[in-house]
């Protein structure tokens, strides 16, 4: 096992690689009376289509998110009602990249980590089941359908990506999920759910030699296979300028994207991902001088905010909010990232900005559940979260002047529009 201590934060890490691949990962909190595991495979709504015993699958939009649920069952009944009983607050989610479980207890923790555990890597479906969900997961997708927030930011992707799989809806729709057998589903889990695909993310006061044992115990011997993905080639452009959406609202909403340069992995990851975050915040963030201009001038209100994006493959910058003139908005959000791009970044302006971005991820150390996503999303992407302080200090004015040059321009941008019914 090896032990990290991280020095500036005042946090330890024991990590060891199992025979069978797993990353196993605990971060001792000594005194605290919760426990929390996060189980975690990658495999996320992106991952339709991969290589599974040399052959290629096109696998239905939304299986990821509809496997996450059918996980839950067991032979003997349900997981979730299992671990509730044992005293603990179990969950899970699908993401673009990644499928999670977990669970905090403040007791009876060994217990509900080996069924976390268990019924994750023991896969149980019948037709039966398989049916029964799908009538479930409609009603959800046509509800989230429904939703202005999540159509004007879905249809935003779709227009931002010609073909890459970030297009695809987590959820899916109605119509593939209902594509979706449980031969499929057992495809899918032999594909992704292997420990060789998977981290385990133990925090709190646990004895990391007692969770790698149960682990070793649990668990299957054999790694399984490295799957082979694709995502789909993806060219700088964006595939339409501009997509608008009659619905029930009370005012228009817009959402402008930039289509930034994707990272590769590793630690470039995390410094593509620091920097992103800051850009947007000197950009547009509440305190930028755009921000004020636009709120005094009656162009956003406290709906307007924005955020950097990154998956495997892409990267984006987004914002938006109410507003009865979107074009207006985002004519001065392209001519500030000119004049800053030109002019450079106000020292005392960046390093107000660098300051409160570091502060929040300190903060976040205080939130056991951040920890293990902060952690997984790391070993996911071949880099150590934990070593954002010097990162923070390698960004430079320079670096975002050059970021937002060469990323929010009118040739990366795209228009979401959401305008209510006539």
């Amino acid at each position: 096992m090896k032990e990290t201590f991280y020095e500036r934060i005042g946090e330890a890490v024991c990590r060891e690689r199992l025979t069978n691949g797993l990353e196993v990962c605990v971060v001792p909190k000594p005194g605290y009376a919760k426990k929390y595991a996060f189980f975690s495979t990658r495999y996320g709504g992106m991952d339709t289509r991969f290589c599974l015993d040399g052959q290629w699958l096109n696998t239905p939009a939304g299986i990821a998110h509809y496997l996450e649920h059918k996980m839950f069952d067991t032979r003997e009944g349900n997981a979730l009602q299992e671990l509730a009983k044992n005293g603990a607050e179990p969950n899970a989610f699908t993401s673009n990249a990644m499928t999670a479980y977990y669970f905090d207890s403040t007791e009876h923790f060994e217990e509900n980590l080996r069924i976390l555990l268990s019924f994750v890597s023991i896969p149980y479906f019948t037709d039966e089941s398989v049916a029964k969900e799908q009538g479930i997961i409609g009603q959800e997708i046509r509800m989230i359908e429904d939703n202005p927030d999540w159509q004007i930011y879905t249809r935003m992707l779709r227009a931002m990506y010609h073909r890459h799989a970030a297009r695809t809806s987590i959820a899916g729709t109605v119509e593939s999920i209902a594509e979706i057998t449980a031969d499929t589903l057992y495809d899918c889990h032999k594909a992704f759910y292997t420990p060789a695909n998977m981290i385990l993310t133990v925090v709190g006061d646990v004895d990391p030699v007692h969770v790698i044992d149960l682990a070793n115990r649990v668990l299957p011997k054999l790694s399984g296979p490295i799957i082979e993905r694709d995502y789909g080639t993806e060219p700088e452009t964006v595939a339409e300028k501009e997509t608008v959406l009659e619905m029930e609202v009370s005012a228009p909403q817009f959402l402008a994207g930039f289509k930034c340069a994707p990272a590769t992995e590793g630690d470039d990851y995390m410094r593509a991902a620091i920097l992103g975050d800051m850009a947007s915040d000197i950009l547009m963030g509440e305190s930028s001088a755009l921000y004020q201009r636009l709120y005094e001038q009656g162009l956003i209100n406290p709906s307007f905010g924005g955020a950097f994006e990154m998956m495997p493959g892409v990267a984006y910058l987004y914002a938006g909010g109410d507003s009865k003139d979107a074009n207006a908005v985002t004519d001065a959000i392209l001519r500030e990232a000119a004049r800053i791009a030109a002019e450079g970044v106000d020292e005392d302006y960046f390093r107000r900005i660098r300051k409160a971005s570091f502060g929040a991820n300190l903060r976040g150390l205080n939130s056991f559940e951040n920890i293990a996503v902060t952690l997984t999303e790391g070993y996911f992407h071949g880099y150590d979260p934990l070593r954002f302080p010097e990162v923070f200090e390698s960004i430079t004015p320079e670096d975002v002047a050059a970021f937002l040059k060469t990323n929010v321009t009118a040739e990366r941008m795209v228009l979401s529009r959401i305008v209510p019914k006539q």
